[in-house]
This record gives C-alpha cells, sequence and structure tokens, in this order.
C-alpha cells in the first residue's frame, strides 16, 4: 500500500477525483468525516490529510512515500523530493499585491512585505533591488496592508476575489502555480513495484496535458 499525502481542501478534492478516474481509490472519503487518514478499500492507498506547507515535509522525512503539493511550496521550502510531475491542477500564482495608489517603484527606502512566502518574497524584492522587511503571517494576509502592518502583500491568488473585496490589486506575479507529484528517494527503491505502477499512470497523465 502507498501513503499519499493531500493538503486539504480544494486540491485535495481535485487530487481525489483524479485518483479516482484513475482507479487508484474506488470512491470519494466522506466529506463529513473528520478522520485525517483514509484507506481505500481497494488497499492499493492510503491518504493523509495534512497542512498544504506541511505536505512536503511528510514525504521528505518518509511518513508519506508520495505527496500532491504546489509548486509555490516546493519553492519555497527547497525540498529534496524526486519527480516534481506537473499535474495541471490546482492552477494558481504567486503574486505581490497592494492597495490601490501603491507600485514597485513607490520610493521607500524599505518595502514592509505581508506573506507567508517570506524566502520567495525576498528573492523576488532583491531581484528589483528593492530593499524589504518580511513579515510573516500565517492567515488573512490581506488584512495587513488595510491596517498598517505591511506596504504589500505577497500572496497566492487564484480568482482575485478576495484581493478586490479588500481592495488591494495584484502588482505583479511572481510564479504560476500547480499541483506536482512528488516521491521520496526511499519509497522509490522499497516499493518499488507499487511506486512503479503509480508513477506510470500520472507520467501518463503528464504526457497528455
Amino acid at each position: 500500500m502507498l501513503t499519499l499525502a493531500l493538503p486539504k481542501g480544494r486540491l485535495a478534492e481535485e487530487s481525489i477525483e483524479l485518483m479516482v478516474s484513475k482507479g487508484w481509490l474506488e470512491g470519494k472519503p466522506d466529506p463529513d468525516s473528520k478522520e485525517l487518514i483514509y484507506r481505500d478499500p481497494k488497499g492499493r492507498v492510503r491518504i493523509l490529510l495534512v497542512r498544504s506547507q506541511d505536505v512536503a515535509t511528510y514525504v521528505e522525512q518518509n511518513a508519506a512515500d508520495a505527496g500532491i503539493v504546489g509548486w509555490d511550496v516546493l519553492k519555497e521550502g527547497g525540498y529534496d523530493l524526486l519527480l516534481p510531475l506537473d499535474l495541471g491542477i490546482g492552477k494558481c500564482r504567486l503574486s505581490v499585491a497592494a492597495p490601490n495608489g501603491w507600485n514597485l517603484s513607490s520610493g521607500k527606502r524599505k518595502v514592509r512585505v505581508a506573506t507567508k512566502y517570506p524566502n520567495l518574497a525576498r528573492e523576488f524584492f532583491l531581484s528589483k533591488g528593492i530593499s524589504c522587511e518580511v513579515i510573516k503571517l500565517y492567515g488573512s494576509i490581506e488584512l495587513a496592508p488595510l491596517v498598517g502592518l505591511s506596504d504589500c502583500i505577497v500572496d497566492l491568488v487564484s480568482t482575485g476575489s478576495t484581493l478586490r473585496a479588500n481592495h488591494l490589486k495584484e502588482i505583479e506575479t511572481i510564479l504560476e502555480s500547480t499541483a506536482r507529484l512528488v516521491f521520496n528517494r526511499s519509497s522509490l527503491y522499497s516499493k518499488r513495484q507499487e511506486s512503479g505502477e503509480f508513477l506510470d499512470s500520472f507520467v501518463a497523465f503528464e504526457k497528455r496535458l
């Protein structure tokens, strides 16, 4: 049995639908269940539902054989993982956003940036020759510039509706993100047959994108 780590929420739903369509799952887990471990009746896959930022850690530390995780998380964390196949689901973008009237050339000597992506944020502003102070937050990032905690934010954007609702606008896209299938080195060796079958089915899917 393969153990697969999935991020809770919309990406988990898309990932599970994909695995059902490819025959790896008999059906979807009960959406009302509070259990964080789901064992499929077919006995081929066990699913761990964890925070999106924790998926790569579970895989890297061998608590899961494989995982489906956003490219933004992988780039931020620099994890030692293998075979990041682009599954083409969970599409979004990591962007700089700010209140109307603010832009990257507003002239401040140091920009205050609220984000849960400190490494990618620093790298972006450094590439622009802009000094920045990163304020790490874990949720409600859009609130920070509204109350004077930061000048701008770096956060994931899908439709942009949350930004617009909070009177923020996108300034620039840092990277486009989609979900990637990743394995740890140990599982590709110790569970060679199961990993190979699972990987082959998703390689075929990737080629159809």
